[in-house]
């Protein structure tokens, strides 16, 4: 009795050792849904907490649930984002659509005001197609400023409008 309870702690010990030293993938995998769990538990990716695809670090990429070192390295790979469609195709050889739709929760493509496609204009909360379309038909912007002023022309939406100050993709003088 005592030679078994003695064989099973060191059992135990060997496993938590093997799996401390990355010897198992169920382990690993277990490890990892632990800390998706806590980290969706502490962080929080509001409308204007997404991270930016173009700017983002590695660690920040890290922090969202499900990314491991495989998909941060693509997300940043694949830098500059022109728009979300490029970015679903390019992740979409990686995982499904699911998977990447998650990321989506936590991720953005930056918006340029006189180039984004419909389906990037329509990443900014509240945007519908037909604003997001009224939008593209009123190209080009001089400003920023101009396309922000307009989502209050078309959306009548002062909040809408912070949201896509928020999502702008920071330009250069010269385009601004």
């Amino acid at each position: 009795m005592k030679k078994t309870s003695l064989f099973v702690c060191a059992l135990v010990l060997m496993s938590t050792v093997f799996a401390a030293c990355g010897g198992s993938d169920k382990t690993e995998a277990s490890m990892t849904e632990n800390t998706e769990s806590a980290a969706t538990d502490t962080l929080d990716f509001g409308p204007l907490k997404k991270l930016s695809l173009n700017d983002a670090t590695g660690e920040q990429f890290a922090m969202i649930p499900g990314v491991g070192r495989r998909m941060v390295r693509e997300f940043l790979e694949y830098r500059p984002y022109i728009s979300i469609d490029q970015f679903r195709r390019e992740m979409g050889k990686y995982v499904d659509a699911d998977t990447v739709a998650a990321y989506e929760k936590y991720l953005y493509v930056p918006v340029s005001f006189n180039e984004s496609d419909l389906a990037t204009l329509m990443q900014i909360p509240g945007m519908t197609t037909e604003f997001a379309q009224a939008l593209i038909d009123g190209r080009p912007y001089e400003t920023k400023d101009a396309f922000l002023d307009n989502i209050i022309t078309v959306a009548n939406d002062g909040v809408m409008q912070q949201f896509a100050r928020y999502y702008l993709a920071q330009e250069t003088a010269s385009q601004e």
